[in-house]
């Protein structure tokens, strides 16, 4: 495999590397990696991966972009409000290295097509923000024997490992039991300080050369914490799990299945006791009735301030404990979030309060605006 002069000027600094060379130069070419996301983590991963001359980069993101995001999530500007973020990362890898092949894909990454896509890369970013699809890219790669490099963010914390390498831990080794609703706070929920997800990016851009250039000692068991608040960081050991369902010595998860925990803006199901309304119901009812009932938003006021149901109040998730009071229950109620999952946690809170009246809006704002 040969470089042209343009690229061996664009690499030159990286060339000069002894560890690297220009056999390590010729592994990132011909190497194929996936971001799963094009957010906060995958932004700046892909940038680096594509500046550092990676051949081929995947990345998978169903989401437009909206301009919460930008704060965090490099790849996109204001100008790129409401387009796919897949096809806009791929249209700013391309004009930063054209030497790099670059695939978009418009979809969500799941146990649907998670085993096919694999087929196609050595090694897969994680740059999600939900567990149930870090569950399903856990267990694709390890059946696949293919490596992922895990990244994690929250307010000022960050973590970086990588799983899925031959006698190092799974990420179900290091998170057995999924967590419950209440325990993790979504990024929208708990804030998140912008500059973060780029150190953690950039961290796991820097894991993933080295695993493809065969140099340095990966983040195998071990999981690295940066508290960006007091810019420190700390190691933590993570040993195999001999009885893990996906890597132990007697696994019991054999194929890609979808994963369903009850997290952050992840739909509880009817049976949980949570009555819920259509977009399109909630629609036809404010036409035929106008009064008789209350709408709440329990967004936080940014996400509020780019758009919003009109006749709604903002009722914010993060201070609904302090305020559900102000609340009438002398007619019905109706709650949403971005995507239907606080809202639905606010109503099992209303519940346990005596609100008997009250209703979830199905898919959230989102859902909403998809009906206008």
């Amino acid at each position: 495999m040969n470089f042209s002069k343009k690229e061996l000027e664009r690499y030159s600094r990286q060339l000069i590397l002894p560890e690297l060379g220009e056999a390590g130069q010729k592994k990132l070419k011909q190497a194929k990696v996936l971001v799963v996301g094009a957010g906060g983590l995958g932004s700046p991963s892909a940038i680096y991966l594509a500046a550092a001359g990676v051949g081929t980069l995947g990345v998978i993101d169903a989401d437009k972009v909206e301009l919460s995001n930008l704060h965090r999530q490099v790849l996109h500007t204001t100008q790129d409000l409401k387009k796919f973020k897949a096809a806009n990362a791929k249209e700013k890898l391309k004009a930063l290295n054209p030497h790099v092949k670059v695939v978009a894909y418009k979809e969500r990454f799941g146990a649907a097509n998670a085993a096919k896509l694999l087929k196609e890369y050595d090694l897969i970013i994680d740059g999600t923000d939900n567990f149930p699809t870090r569950y399903v890219i856990n267990d694709a790669c390890v059946l696949a024997k293919k490596p992922f490099v895990f990244g994690g963010i929250l307010r000022f914390e960050g973590q970086v490992s990588v799983f899925g390498l031959p006698g190092g831990p799974c990420y179900r080794c290091f998170f057995e039991e999924p967590p419950k609703a209440d325990e993790v706070p979504s990024c929208a929920e708990a804030g998140v300080l912008g500059i973060l997800p780029g150190i953690i990016g950039l961290l796991q851009s820097n894991e993933a050369v080295k695993l493809l250039c065969g140099i340095g000692s990966p983040l195998k068991g071990r999981l690295l914490i940066f508290d960006a608040l007091n810019t420190h960081f700390r190691e933590v050991t993570l040993k195999k799990n001999p009885q893990c369902a996906v890597c132990g010595r007697n696994p019991t998860i054999k194929k890609v299945e979808a994963v369903e925990l009850p997290v952050a803006c992840v739909l509880q199901p009817q049976s949980a006791g949570i009555p819920e309304i259509t977009a399109r119901e909630l629609k036809n009812l404010m036409k035929k009735q106008p009064t008789g009932f209350y709408i709440f938003d329990v967004r936080e006021k940014p996400e509020w301030d780019e758009g919003h149901i009109k006749g709604a109040v903002l009722k914010p998730m993060s201070i609904l404990q302090q305020t559900y009071h102000e609340i009438p229950k002398d007619k019905p109620v109706y709650l949403h979030c971005g995507g239907g999952g606080r809202s639905s946690r606010a109503v099992q809170f209303l519940q346990s309060r005596g609100y008997s009246n009250v209703y979830n809006l199905k898919g959230g704002f989102r859902a909403w605006t998809a009906q206008s």
